[in-house]
């Protein structure tokens, strides 16, 4: 063992005249293990929360689409077979989308009407495991009866529709008589229910039959695009960039993140800022180690002075209570890391934080420990215990070993 890191260590175990310095010491441990223990808990229930958004987004919704911009696809089959040979890309499904009202004898709302081929749609889209009540094969009736509909649940309260109701959807573009532009409406009958959680889409969002939507808006066999599912999630943007470059204009092609950018932005950016507020907890503690390495300087200064006769260099001196402040953050960080991860799976385990349903969609909070952050965190702590240490060991260094000894 070298002879800095001994001394670090005795002088770090107070004697019994030193107890004084001895709590100060322990205080200033407590204060890291605190602010990082805050830190591994908050950044593990934000990356949590994020998450669970990720899943309910990509429970409605698929990783990438693929639209044209002068208007729909015409010949869907053909697009699919192109976009499959680029690499990543697992299945496609063909989609019509369409804004109009929805009305019922309780009420009346505008709604998002998405058009999609059950079969396919399942390889793509995950809405099976958000339905509450029926089932998403209901869409594909028979032509002789009533098309059916699937309704996001608040949209489903909103109108008061709930299983076997009957409401009717009107288009806005409408068509064409001799009195002019009617609006177009069509009897739907309520086919099921889903509850994704994401509230803009449960109160807004409603699926129809991909010929039914075609039939409404007279498109023929027409589409409004493809959505596509990739192998993963993450490598979304750069399999649009490929398609993009593969398809050329007039096509256009996005990615889920893109398509939610400003909702996971905002989220960044608050762990990001929760990341450098809880940061201000370590701060204070790392003025508690300054504070106890200068009370340590002033109480050893003729130890100091004697090991500076004995032929230790400054360097030396300076390296002894770099290492001193230096053990002080190490286990800090340690008992807060063991202490942010039990808590945290405590957390996951039990319900100590009961969530209302109504409002998340959640009965406790989501904890997702990323081994970055935690090392991020842990990294940190570490740094500022080293920064707080410099000043008092850079004087500690400067003692002249004459005037420290001169008395004794």
């Amino acid at each position: 063992m070298a002879f800095e890191l001994f001394i670090s260590l005795r002088y770090l175990a107070a004697k019994r005249k030193q107890t004084f310095i001895s709590i100060i010491t322990f205080i200033s441990i407590a204060g890291v293990a605190v602010g990082v223990m805050a830190l591994i808990v908050v950044i593990a229930v934000m990356s949590g929360f994020e998450e669970d958004l990720k899943a309910k987004i990509l429970g409605v919704t698929s990783d990438v689409v693929v639209t044209r911009l002068d208007g729909p696809v015409r010949n869907w089959p053909q697009l699919g077979g192109e976009v499959a040979r680029v690499p990543g890309v697992q299945a496609a499904s063909p989609f019509v989308y369409m804004q109009g009202l929805l009305s019922s004898s309780n009420g009346a709302t505008g709604v998002v009407i998405r058009g999609i081929d059950p079969p396919l749609a399942r390889r793509v889209i995950s809405l099976a495991s958000s339905m509450t009540e029926g089932q998403v094969s209901a869409l594909q009736t028979p032509p002789a009866q009533e098309p059916g509909i699937i309704l996001g649940r608040v949209l489903a309260r909103n109108l008061g529709a709930w299983m076997g109701d009957r409401v009717s959807l009107i288009s806005p573009f409408g068509q064409m008589t001799p009195m002019g532009r009617l609006p177009k409406a069509r009897q739907f009958r309520v086919v099921g229910i889903f509850e994704s959680g994401m509230f803009e889409y449960d109160s807004s969002l409603a699926y129809i039959s991909l010929v039914s939507a075609q039939s409404f808006l007279d498109l023929g066999d027409q589409v409004t695009g493809l959505e596509l599912k990739v192998g993963d999630i993450y490598k979304a943007d750069a399999i649009a960039g490929a398609l993009q470059k593969r398809l050329g204009f007039p096509y256009f092609a996005q990615d889920w993140m893109s398509l939610n950018r400003s909702l996971f932005s905002a989220l960044k950016l608050e762990k990001v800022v929760m990341f450098i507020i809880l940061t201000l907890i370590v701060l204070v503690a790392a003025f508690g180690i300054v504070s106890t390495l200068i009370m340590i300087v002033m109480e050893k200064s003729k130890d100091i002075g004697i090991l500076n006769a004995m032929g230790a260099t400054r360097r030396s001196i300076m390296k002894i209570f770099v290492l001193e402040g230096l053990i002080i953050g190490v286990a800090g960080t340690a008992s807060g890391l063991a202490g942010g991860l039990g808590l945290c799976a405590l957390l996951s385990r039990y319900q100590f934080v009961k969530l209302p349903p109504d409002i998340y969609h959640l009965s406790k909070l989501p904890v997702l420990i990323e081994p970055l952050d935690v090392a991020v965190i842990c990294a940190a702590a570490v740094a500022i215990s080293l920064l707080a240490t410099v000043y008092p060991a850079w004087q500690a260094s400067r003692l002249d070993p004459a005037e420290a000894i001169r008395y004794e």
